[in-house]
């Protein structure tokens, strides 16, 4: 088994706002957000990531913005470093919320909005449960 594999993801949340007056050019920014939880229950092998990414206008009256969260069940190798399965399993999480960005945004009626491909192995990863792995 590789460090964690996806076993379920669903859509817990998808908010839309489009106010957009017509051939307005603005200017589009994102920001993303990933946690990984593991389960104090002794349910150990199986952990949830939320990832939750938000695009939008990036003037200070926005008026374009979509925000979609999403959550993934993942088994992971009870010797993988707790880094390594949070970057990997944002790997595997990312693709979805980019599809569904574009998706929605295209259903909308305006040009599809693809957000970047993010480099999770140049980020900063922080540790806020203080167990050592």
């Amino acid at each position: 088994m590789a460090c964690c594999q996806l076993k379920a993801y669903t859509v817990s949340d998808v908010s839309f706002i489009n106010r957009l007056d017509p051939n307005v050019q603005i200017k589009i920014g994102n920001k993303f957000s990933y946690n990984v939880k593991y389960p104090n229950d002794g349910s150990a092998g199986v952990c949830r990531g939320e990832l939750e990414v938000e695009v939008g206008d990036t003037s200070p009256d926005s008026k374009l913005n979509i925000k979609v969260t999403l959550v993934g069940i993942f088994a992971y190798d009870h010797n993988a470093k707790r880094e390594l399965i949070h970057t990997e399993s944002f790997k595997v999480m990312y693709p979805y919320a980019r599809a569904m960005i574009t998706t929605v945004t295209a259903n909308a009626g305006i040009k599809p909005i693809i957000i970047p491909n993010v480099d999770i192995d140049s980020q900063n990863i922080y540790r806020i449960d203080g167990n050592p792995q």
